[in-house]
């Protein structure tokens, strides 16, 4: 389940930066400043923050190591 869950974050990640190096857009804040007019910012980072630690979270999957999963 979290495995899944930090896919889907790096794919939002991957997709915003896609749409801010083509069109200079960044949807997490058009996004954060839609559903969170009065604190954009801070919905932002929290975003950013999760993106980056699902990053790092499957980070090992980059080099070939699978996690051991206890049954």
């Amino acid at each position: 389940m979290a495995e899944k869950v930090a896919w889907w974050l790096v794919l939002i990640g991957a997709l915003n930066w896609l749409l801010i190096g083509l069109f200079q857009f960044d949807a997490v804040q058009a996004m954060g400043g839609y559903v969170f007019a009065n604190h954009v910012v801070l919905f932002s980072r929290v975003v950013y923050t999760l993106v980056g630690l699902a990053g790092i979270y499957l980070l090992p999957q980059a080099f070939g190591v699978r996690m051991v999963r206890k049954s």
